[in-house]
């Protein structure tokens, strides 16, 4: 970021995503089809379900039937789906995850911050595109959607709940005991998610599960998917220089548990790893993006370097 505003690791504020808006106009797309970026993630094209053909694929599950090629189905002997360039004007909705586990970071910032910087950054591009743009945030207990409306006071309003959401003053140390589960929330996203929108969630994956998939897979019917997932480097690989027998103290808010660097890179890193795969193989089987991105990189310059999210029509 590039930014005089007021920045910090464990809060944002609503100067600096205001701010985050100078830096869009350097931002250029790269020649060639978008393709997904980010480690484990897998090549892709993103097409919009606009008027302009673009070509013609294996059906994959969530397509729609009547985007079906019964000529190419016939000659090939299993189904293939027509796949449009996307209209130029299009929803964006961004729904952001606020729950207790993204309020934590080893490196760079925490992850909730980092979803708000890349969430205010999405809103700024959808307001220069002249896109319709929305925001979905939710927390542990509370959840509220702003439908995509189009214009700066749609931009405004979503950055403002990112900065003044009541998740920020929780009391230090508070566990994870959540009133909605994951999917508890995402079903709600079905009453703002239109046709031919594109859905932009971030979130670390935590409570990622089947129910998850279910109600994404339906959501990815109707609109283009893409998962951000806010990691922190930490719970990927630990720092090289850390002995296998460092022990190192960790606290739900209650209790406090010592583990040595071996036994935290079984019970942390081990999940951690499952569930990347598991986000990244149903991105895969989705036609969806599957992007990973570090409390400690740059939101702007990780953003820019992936235009697939935020450029116009080709």
């Amino acid at each position: 970021m590039t930014s005089a505003a007021p920045s910090s690791p464990v809060r944002i504020q609503l100067e600096e995503l205001l701010a985050l808006g100078v830096d869009l106009p350097a931002w250029r797309a790269p020649q060639g089809p978008a393709r997904q970026a980010g480690d484990g993630s897998q090549p892709t094209r993103w097409r919009g379900r606009g008027m302009d053909f673009a070509e013609v694929r294996p059906y994959q599950a969530g397509d729609e039937i009547r985007n079906l090629d019964w000529r190419v189905t016939a000659r090939r002997g299993r189904p293939h789906t027509k796949l449009f360039h996307e209209e130029r004007e299009r929803p964006l909705l961004v729904a952001v995850d606020y729950r207790r586990p993204m309020f934590f970071a080893t490196r760079g910032c925490y992850k909730a911050v980092q979803a708000a910087r890349l969430a205010a950054l999405l809103g700024w591009n959808a307001l220069r595109r002249g896109d319709r743009f929305g925001l979905a945030l939710f927390s542990d207990d509370a959840a509220v959607e702003l439908r995509p409306r189009r214009g700066r006071s749609a931009v405004l309003q979503a950055l403002r709940l990112l900065a003044e959401d009541p998740a920020w003053q929780r009391p230090a140390h508070q566990p994870f005991v959540p009133a909605h589960r994951l999917e508890q929330q995402l079903a709600r996203l079905h009453q703002v998610v239109r046709p031919g929108s594109q859905l932009v969630l971030l979130t670390d994956g935590n409570q990622w599960d089947s129910a998850v998939e279910q109600q994404l897979a339906q959501l990815r019917r109707h609109a283009d998917l893409a998962v951000l997932l806010c990691y922190d480097p930490f719970e990927r690989q630990l720092p090289a220089t850390l002995p296998a027998q460092a022990r190192l103290t960790l606290s739900d808010g209650h209790a406090r548990l010592a583990l040595t660097a071996a036994e935290l890179q079984r019970q942390l890193q081990q999940p951690f790893a499952v569930r990347w795969q598991r986000l990244a193989s149903f991105c895969q089987d989705r036609a969806a993006l599957f992007l990973p991105c570090a409390t400690n990189e740059d939101a702007g310059t990780w953003l820019a370097a992936r235009p697939q999210l935020w450029r116009g029509r080709p």
